[in-house]
């Protein structure tokens, strides 16, 4: 499987990063012509999709919050534990985007410094799920969408499909997933709307990046050496450990989904560490 992966990520061409790019400058575009470049006026321009999407998307309140769950990067990478064993180049590709995806959430946030929704908007007419996020600083870009983007822009480069049908219903089937779980953000009444597209493009740039960069940098390829397996095993464990924290906190359903994941994960990757 990781002679297959690498294959796919040899594949790749810089030409990947035009699109993202055009995007993000076409947005740039739009809010200039719009006098929108401010954070009031950034607010404004999309106040009433704001509402309307968050109106519309809040309709089933456990499932969003359930699903915006996945933006936390802890319990999206614990779905991805299993890879450690079955396709560590995975996970060499995943830790170098993750690294380049929190510091680009870090100090975009800082740079743009736009207050969240619950921070200045009447909490009377929105739908605010879970706990009210009153940031003043780090609406723009959203973290989560940042994060799911850049987990599965490195799931859809490394299971690329041969026949070009299946390729594009592939690619097609990864954007809907990403999109249906970052505009969560947006049900919940976490963020904006240009903040979620924008953390998704943003999360698309860090996955391909850390692809690209794994590729001349290849740092991580200890991962694949069973000498450090009781550093992973040490990990899940901690991990499982916060992860029970927050279903004490919050009982959801996620945080089950994803502790038995690092459970059955920690089982494999001791087992195999055994056999060496």
């Amino acid at each position: 499987m990781d002679k297959q992966i690498q294959n796919n990520y040899e594949k790749l061409k810089l030409s990947l990063f035009f699109l993202p790019f055009i995007l993000l400058s076409f947005i740039a575009f739009i809010l200039f012509k719009q006098s929108a470049l401010n954070t009031d006026s950034y607010i404004q321009v999309q106040k009433e999709w704001f509402y309307y999407l968050n109106n519309k998307l809040s309709a089933f309140p456990l499932t969003e919050y359930n699903l915006t769950q996945f933006g936390d990067a802890l319990i999206a990478l614990s779905f991805l534990a299993i890879f450690i064993v079955k396709a560590p180049k995975i996970w060499e590709s995943l830790i170098s985007a993750t690294i380049i995806s929190g510091i680009l959430s870090k100090v975009l946030k800082t740079i743009f410094s736009v207050p969240r929704p619950a921070a200045i908007l009447d909490h009377h007419t929105f739908v605010i799920i879970g706990k009210p996020l009153l940031g003043q600083t780090n609406s723009l870009p959203s973290g989560h969408s940042i994060t799911v983007f850049t987990v599965l822009t490195v799931i859809m480069f490394s299971f690329i499909p041969k026949k070009a049908i299946i390729k594009v219903f592939w690619y097609l089937s990864i954007i809907f997933i990403g999109i249906i779980l970052a505009s969560t953000r947006i049900g919940i009444g976490a963020h904006f709307p240009l903040d979620v597209l924008i953390g998704c493009i943003i999360g698309y740039i860090s996955g391909i990046s850390g692809i690209f960069i794994n590729l001349k940098y290849p740092i991580w390829t200890w991962i694949n050496n069973k000498k450090f397996y009781p550093i992973f095993i040490l990990l899940f464990a901690i991990a499982m450990a916060f992860i029970v924290t927050k279903i004490r906190i919050e009982n959801l359903i996620i945080y089950y989904l994803s502790f038995i994941s690092l459970a059955v994960s920690s089982y494999i990757i001791i087992k195999d560490y055994v056999k060496k």
